[in-house]
């Protein structure tokens, strides 16, 4: 008798467990004091009423997918040159680069007339963000960005700044702010701007009375050239040529890290010298980039170098940019004359 109680208990015990009710989901976003108190900022500094707010975050919860991105790793790997390089300067991105450039000719070209970026600067930017356009960001934005301002102390106020951007963005636009899809970190379409980025630095260039970098190529090539022109390209002017040292690199130049500061004669002081040309006479940054195992190579970078980091802050994304920009512009060279564009 004593064996069927046993029985009975854990038969009864069992089915509790399976028909017991789910736990309640977590409470989304609206919910949350914090968030509430960023809506009501919203309303009272920019005229979009709190509710409005509040109901685009309906159902949106922390993303632990976007925190596990953005979080750099405990253990960080050691950067490596050769690695970085060839994730972009390969052919997939060659292809798809010359064939972009084939059928955007037309706003390259004016876009490089207008604001002083050579065509093959725009095309390496949009091939090492997206793949000319290919791989753009399935996360929606609203979700991704409340996900960072709500939920990652270290970056929180950035991201905030870029919530409240993307609900100006959306009232601008005349879309839901919940309709914009992009990349973990809340950068959208072909050039990959946060919505600051957007609102001051895209333009109309297909000329049809919107801004839209997700499904107008013309409007990205223009953005990114008046992006880095604002930022201080200089036209006709260089960007990194390879560096010749004499010795070791000199810690102080290196200290200088990205930023354009020393003139020729300075470089030439510490045994530093452009490597097969006469070098220009404007102040140049010594780049490092760095290869375990191998020798580091090195480079000038000039002050067109150094706008490309304010893209990203990266001597090894300003180089990858300019080395697929340059390899585009030798293949397309090299290959047969372009026909007459129509886009």
């Amino acid at each position: 008798m004593k064996f069927s109680r046993r029985l009975l208990g854990a038969a009864l015990a069992f089915l509790a467990t399976v028909t017991q009710a789910k736990p309640s989901a977590e409470p989304d976003y609206r919910s949350r004091a914090d968030v509430q108190a960023f809506a009501q900022t919203m309303e009272a500094e920019h005229g979009i009423p709190a509710g409005e707010i509040l109901a685009s975050l309906a159902g949106v919860e922390r993303d632990d997918q976007v925190i596990r991105l953005i979080t750099p790793p405990t253990r960080p790997g050691v950067r490596s040159w050769a690695r970085y390089r060839a994730r972009f300067i390969e052919p997939v991105r060659i292809r798809e680069g010359l064939a972009f450039w084939e059928t955007y000719q037309t706003p390259l070209r004016q876009a490089s007339q207008q604001f002083g970026v050579p065509e093959e600067i725009i095309l390496g930017i949009l091939g090492v963000e997206t793949i000319f356009g290919r791989n753009t960001g399935n996360f929606t934005l609203v979700s991704a960005l409340a996900t960072l301002a709500f939920d990652y102390p270290p970056r929180a106020e950035l991201f905030r700044k870029e919530l409240t951007n993307l609900y100006l963005l959306a009232r601008e636009q005349g879309v839901p702010a919940t309709q914009f899809q992009g990349s973990f970190a809340g950068a959208l379409g072909y050039p990959q701007f946060l919505p600051s980025s957007v609102r001051s630095f895209a333009v109309d260039f297909d000329g049809d009375g919107h801004v839209d970098l997700e499904q107008s190529p013309a409007d990205a090539i223009g953005s990114i050239a008046h992006y880095l022109k604002v930022h201080g390209w200089e036209a006709g002017g260089p960007v990194a040529l390879r560096a010749q040292l004499a010795a070791e690199a000199p810690a102080e130049l290196l200290a200088a890290d990205i930023v354009p500061t020393f003139l020729p004669d300075e470089l030439v002081r510490h045994g530093v010298r452009p490597a097969a040309h006469e070098g220009y006479p404007q102040k140049a940054a010594l780049i490092e980039l760095v290869t375990p195992n191998a020798t580091s190579e090195y480079w000038l970078g000039y002050q067109n170098f150094y706008v490309i980091t304010r893209y990203n802050r990266s001597s090894f994304y300003a180089m990858a940019v300019f080395q697929l920009a340059e390899a585009l512009r030798e293949r397309r060279a090299r290959g047969a004359a372009p026909s007459t564009g129509t886009k």
